[in-house]
């Protein structure tokens, strides 16, 4: 997408992404001054993305120019003197585009995910979603005792096929088949018993005596669950890319005219938030197992980004250290069958299994069927990825599996370019970096030398990078960290 205000003469090229506060806010301000401006989606048009780097230097967004004269970011547009502002206003309004413009969409070049972040899920449903609903209203689902403990709303494994066979007219070996279909597609969970959720659904005694119950029964607080997914399951890459897609597009419909705060208010009762919800829902039987290193990046990165505003509309923005603790730990999705929450995700699946800040134990023990998800090693790019705040954005917001990694190196790259992310004092010889370098420092090496050399390989080619080179290069280099800041966006 891009859009450029009509002028005889020059203008102001804006190179931003979706979802960006500080692209708003810097729009906003050449609004006030008056100016043509031209906004490019390079989230969308990444052809332009390298193209932007090469003219800049950053990988940061938005990325301002005054015909061809470079701004810089927003940071830098707030803090022009006065009087150079008005010179570069005065350049756009009196003198025309030189002849060597900026790089703009081609003019007819399909702009074709408009229309991928407005389509509809179209829902294929199920062919066992309608066998599902009459068993809801069957005499089949009740309270079962085993032992000392009473099972609300199960069924054994012989009551399911008993009723599939009276009910349905099937004989009883394709009884068997259709109770282990349902349990294969996630429609229902085991809740007591040994059962095979892999193998044949038979008459073994483990697998008949076996309890179940639907999984929109099981009790969790997911913030999808209470509801079946009936339709027919999609793709894991391209459901998570739908969601992503669905809440940054109403996350910047609700973004105020500044760029600075949210209103999630108006975001919950926004009838697109619905839409989310309903396909959300779809999580619930997503098939993860088949899932490679590449897919599960990007499947898992854009799910904790989307979970964690669907976090913020149900529950609010938590204000303290110990609402951030229940908030991380607490909100979740139920995906393939299994809860995560957002530490599950995090620290479960994409760092590895390994323990979380204020964690006394790993998020999943051996025998848990989540860690079958994990990556096999941390993954310390994603750090970069999931909600940075920084004070310039990566140039991309959703991920996709192909070409994954130079996309989470982008993004670490833009963050270590903002003051935010890094900052280098040569006078002191010190390096003063994220609280996230701290939290997570054994993802980056685990001592100052490996942190501050990882930190060197993943920026790009800057001044900020020289100064880094030769402070590391004279030796004895300080490592602090800087404050973080957890204010809420919140409108309210």
């Amino acid at each position: 997408m891009w859009e450029c205000e009509s002028s005889t003469l020059g203008r102001v090229t804006v190179y931003s992404i979706q979802g960006c506060p500080h692209c708003i806010q810097a729009k906003a301000t050449l609004r006030q001054l008056g100016v043509p401006v031209c906004d490019v989606d390079i989230g969308i048009h990444s052809e332009l993305r390298a193209k932007v780097k090469e003219l800049t230097g950053r990988s940061t967004v938005p990325q301002i120019f005054f015909n061809n004269v470079h701004v810089g970011g927003n940071d830098d547009l707030q803090k022009l003197d006065p009087a150079e502002l008005r010179r570069l206003v005065t350049l756009v309004r009196e003198e025309p585009l030189p002849a060597d413009a900026l790089p703009l969409p081609e003019k007819n070049q399909p702009d074709d995910t408009a229309e991928e972040t407005d389509r509809d899920f179209k829902c294929e449903r199920d062919e066992l979603a309608d066998l599902v609903e009459d068993l809801k209203h069957g005499s089949v689902i009740g309270s079962h005792r085993r032992g000392l403990t009473v099972y609300k709303k199960s069924f054994s494994g012989n009551q399911l096929v008993d009723w599939l066979q009276k009910e349905r007219g099937m004989a009883r070996a394709e009884a068997c088949h259709t109770a282990q279909a349902m349990l294969q597609k996630k429609y229902m969970v085991i809740v007591q018993g040994g059962g095979q959720q892999d193998g044949s659904f038979d008459e073994g005694k483990d697998t008949m005596n076996t309890l179940y119950r639907l999984l929109e029964d099981d009790p969790h607080s997911a913030l999808n669950a209470g509801q079946t997914a009936a339709c027919t399951a999609i793709q894991a890459a391209e459901l998570s890319l739908l969601l992503r897609e669905m809440i940054l597009k109403l996350f910047s419909e609700h973004l105020s005219a500044d760029g600075k705060s949210v209103d999630y208010k108006g975001m919950s009762v926004n009838p697109a938030f619905e839409r989310y919800c309903e396909l959300a829902i779809q999580l619930q039987r997503v098939e993860l197992l088949s899932l490679s290193r590449e897919e599960k990046l990007a499947f898992f990165i854009n799910i904790y980004n989307a979970l964690v505003i669907h976090g913020y509309l149900r529950l609010g923005a938590p204000t303290n250290m110990w609402q951030r603790y229940r908030f991380f730990n607490y909100v979740s999705y139920l995906i393939g069958g299994e809860v995560f929450t957002l530490q599950d995700i995090e620290n479960g699946v994409l760092r590895g299994n390994r323990k979380g800040v204020a964690q006394l134990r790993r998020p999943f023990s051996k025998t848990d069927p989540r860690l079958q998800m994990a990556l096999p090693d941390a993954e310390p790019l994603i750090h970069f990825a999931l909600n940075c705040g920084a004070k310039g954005c990566p140039p991309i917001k959703t991920y996709t599996p192909q070409d994954i990694d130079t996309q989470l190196r982008t993004a670490a790259e833009a963050f270590l370019e903002n003051d935010d992310g890094c900052v280098i004092d040569s006078g002191k010889r010190e390096v003063r970096l994220s609280q996230i370098f701290k939290w997570y420092k054994a993802d980056f090496g685990g001592t100052d030398e490996k942190l501050l050399n990882w930190v060197l390989e993943h920026m790009g080619d800057s001044p900020k990078k020289t100064s880094l080179q030769g402070i590391l290069s004279a030796g004895k280099t300080k490592v602090s960290f800087l404050p973080y800041d957890w204010s809420s966006n919140s409108f309210h």
